[in-house]
C-alpha cells in the first residue's frame, strides 16, 4: 500500500483554487474526496510514520510535531481563504478512501449543521497581557530606615500591583463586552501560562470571537483602536482563522476534531 489517507478538514464544494505553493503534511499537495455533497480535504502520508505505533512515538518528538502542525495549519489557512472549512484534529488518518467516506457517512448530519452555522464566518483571537513590572515605582525603592518603613513600602508596592491588576481586569471586561457586541459568538479560554507561551506579563484575557467574514475589517479596527489606551497592557489580535473554537458538532457534545478522527491501525 502506498500510504494512508490524512484528512485536514471537511467543507462544502468550492471552485476557487488553493494557493499553488501550498503543500501539506509530508510535502504532499492536498486533494479532495467527495461524498454526498461534502468534501474531505485529504493527502497521502507514509504508513511508517502515521500508523498507530509510529505516530504515537512521533507525537513525543517536538520537532516532528511542530513541523507536522505547521504543514497541517498551512492547508487549513489556504482553505480558510476560499471557503469555510471544518478542521479536523492533527494527524487524523484512515487506511484508505473507503475509511474516509465511512467517517463522512457516519457524521454527515453533524457536519452539515456545523458547516451551515459557520458558513461565511471566521475566528479572531484577542489576548491582553499586563506587565507586572509596570505596577512598581520607576525608581529604585528607598532603603528602609526601620522595620516599620520596610513594611510600609512593601504594603505600598502590593497595593500598586493590586490596583494595576484590577484596572487590567476591568479593561479586559470592557473590551470583551464590546467585542461580543460585534461578534456572533465568543469563547473565553483559560489564561495562558507565560512560561509555556513565552509571552511576557500576565494574561488577563484569552478569547476567540466568531465574526462574519464581511465584518472582519470593522472588528479588527475595533481592537486596533484600543491599543495604547492602557500603557501597561499589551493587546494582541490574531486571525482570521478557521473557526476552531466554534466547530463543536451540534448534538454530539464533542468537537469536530475529536468526533471525526479515524485510526490507521488494523
Amino acid at each position: 500500500m502506498s500510504g494512508l489517507r490524512y484528512v485536514y478538514a471537511i467543507c462544502r464544494p468550492f471552485d476557487a483554487a488553493l494557493q499553488a505553493q501550498v503543500t501539506g503534511v509530508d510535502g504532499a499537495p492536498p486533494g479532495q474526496l467527495s461524498h454526498h455533497g461534502l468534501i474531505a480535504v485529504v493527502g497521502t502520508v507514509p504508513e511508517q510514520d502515521f500508523a498507530e505505533e509510529p505516530l504515537r512515538r512521533h507525537l513525543e518528538d517536538l520537532d516532528w510535531l511542530s513541523a507536522t502542525a505547521r504543514a497541517h495549519q498551512a492547508v487549513i489557512d489556504a482553505l480558510t481563504a476560499v471557503t469555510t472549512p471544518l478542521p479536523l484534529r492533527l494527524a487524523t488518518v484512515f487506511r484508505d478512501d473507503a475509511g474516509v467516506r465511512a467517517m463522512m457517512e457516519e457524521r454527515e448530519n453533524s457536519f452539515r449543521r456545523t458547516l451551515d452555522r459557520l458558513d461565511g464566518r471566521v475566528e479572531w483571537g484577542v489576548k491582553i497581557h499586563a506587565e507586572a513590572e509596570a505596577a512598581g515605582p520607576a525608581q529604585e525603592p528607598e532603603k528602609a530606615a526601620s522595620g516599620r518603613d520596610y513594611l510600609r513600602q512593601r504594603r505600598r508596592r502590593n497595593r500598586a500591583h493590586e490596583e494595576m491588576w484590577e484596572s487590567a481586569e476591568k479593561f479586559a471586561h470592557r473590551l470583551h463586552g464590546l467585542l461580543c457586541e460585534n461578534a456572533e459568538d465568543a469563547r473565553l479560554h483559560p489564561p495562558q501560562n507565560s512560561a509555556l507561551s513565552k509571552q511576557s506579563g500576565r494574561n488577563v484575557l484569552n478569547a476567540s470571537y466568531l465574526v462574519p467574514r464581511s465584518e472582519s475589517e470593522t472588528f479588527a479596527e475595533l481592537v486596533e483602536g484600543v491599543k495604547g489606551e492602557e500603557s501597561v497592557l499589551r493587546v494582541e489580535l490574531t486571525g482570521p482563522w478557521a473557526a476552531y473554537s466554534f466547530a463543536g458538532l451540534e448534538g454530539d457534545g464533542d468537537d469536530a476534531a475529536d468526533g471525526a478522527a479515524g485510526e490507521a491501525g488494523p
